[in-house]
Formats: structure tokens, C-alpha cells, sequence
């Protein structure tokens, strides 16, 4: 028959082996978490990206129908 120390003993392995259990389960969701919150900034950085070329071209067009618009300057005598 098993003594009480063996009792506490065993009590505590199957207690730390089941706190190791629950950490390796909290790790993996929180790289889960982290994993979509990486997607989610690539998202953000791609259409951050495709709004600066769109910001771009439309400086270009506009810079190109100043200069289209801009009247000659007039030299002073």
C-alpha cells in the first residue's frame, strides 16, 4: 500500500505535469494570436502601400496639368 510520501510525491509530479500541459496550451494560443495579428499588419502595410501609389499618380497628374496651365512668365523691363 502506498505511503503518504509516496501519496504527496506522486500528487506533485501529476500537478506540475498539468501545469506544464496548461502553459504549453496558453504558448500556442498566444502564436495563434500573434500569427493573425501579423496577417493583419501585412494587410494594413499592403493597402498602406497601394494608397501611397494611388497618392502618387494623382500628385503626378496634377503636378502635369500645373504645368500644362502655368502662363508664361512676364520679364520685367
Amino acid at each position: 500500500m502506498a505511503t503518504d510520501v509516496e501519496v504527496v510525491i506522486l500528487s506533485i509530479i501529476v500537478g506540475t505535469l498539468a501545469a506544464i500541459v496548461y502553459s504549453l496550451r496558453i504558448l500556442v494560443l498566444m502564436e495563434r494570436r500573434l500569427a493573425r495579428m501579423d496577417e493583419n499588419l501585412l494587410v494594413i502595410t499592403r493597402r498602406i502601400a497601394a494608397e501611397e501609389v494611388r497618392i502618387e499618380q494623382e500628385e503626378r497628374r496634377i503636378e502635369a496639368a500645373l504645368k500644362i496651365k502655368k502662363p508664361a512668365k512676364r520679364k520685367k523691363k
